[in-house]
């Protein structure tokens, strides 16, 4: 993450926001489950299907639908080329707006989550360097693992300020969750059209930003 430019970065910290946002409101409307955090969800099928549970079935929906989601994002991705960051965008936006319309015409249950995993899924090919996510949004452990080990190459005389991205990374999440949890009760999945607000004004950054340089190994 250190060798992206001040607008990425940005753009990062903007993205892991709206993860934490909808995986708030996701958590709270199945009381336990997840629309952006598969790792969770995949303990979660394996202890259903050990107890006979239905929560089995819910886990591996939202995981199916996840994957769903990544795998149309990529394959837009790879049609977008250049613009990449921006069809992605899009792509999430509509997903989000569609599920704002559908609390809007009284349709805010459960089945509705799988919409907002689809959206999450496919919202990490935004970031991508060889074909490969470069950048998980959605998800922080790796930023964790990378902040901890960036502190330990401040303390014995590597760049002293490598860690401060990680963390800002995470704190976009904890800040997007936080004002997820605080306006569910409030709005329940209704919140979803602030999500498709705040994406539409993600998208809009990458329209700024412009296409991706020809053979760029950085995205």
């Amino acid at each position: 993450m250190r060798r992206y430019d001040f607008p990425r970065h940005v753009m990062a910290m903007g993205l892991a926001a709206l993860a934490g946002f909808i995986d708030a409101l996701g958590f709270l409307k199945l009381g336990g489950l997840f629309v952006s955090f598969m790792s969770g969800n995949s303990t979660r099928l394996a202890a259903g299907l050990a107890s006979g549970t239905s929560v089995a079935l819910t886990a591996a929906g939202l995981i199916g639908a996840f994957v769903g989601g990544v795998l149309a994002g990529a394959l837009l991705a790879r049609v977008a080329g250049q613009w990449r960051k921006q069809a992605v965008l899009g792509l999430v936006t509509l997903l989000l707006g569609i599920g704002g319309m559908l609390t809007v015409m009284g349709h805010a249950g459960n089945g509705l989550t799988l919409l907002m995993a689809a959206a999450m899924g496919a919202v990490n090919n935004v970031f991508q360097r060889n074909g490969e996510v470069s950048i998980g949004v959605t998800y922080m452990t790796g930023a964790l693992v990378k902040l901890g080990q960036a502190l330990a190459a401040a303390l014995t005389g590597g760049p002293r300020l490598g860690w401060l991205p990680y963390l800002l990374l995470w704190l976009g999440l904890m800040t997007g969750a936080v004002a997820g949890a605080a306006l569910f009760p409030v709005m329940d999945l209704r919140a979803l059209w602030i999500a498709c607000a705040f994406s539409a004004l993600l998208l809009a950054w990458s329209v700024r930003m412009g296409p991706l340089p020809m053979a760029s190994p950085l995205a």
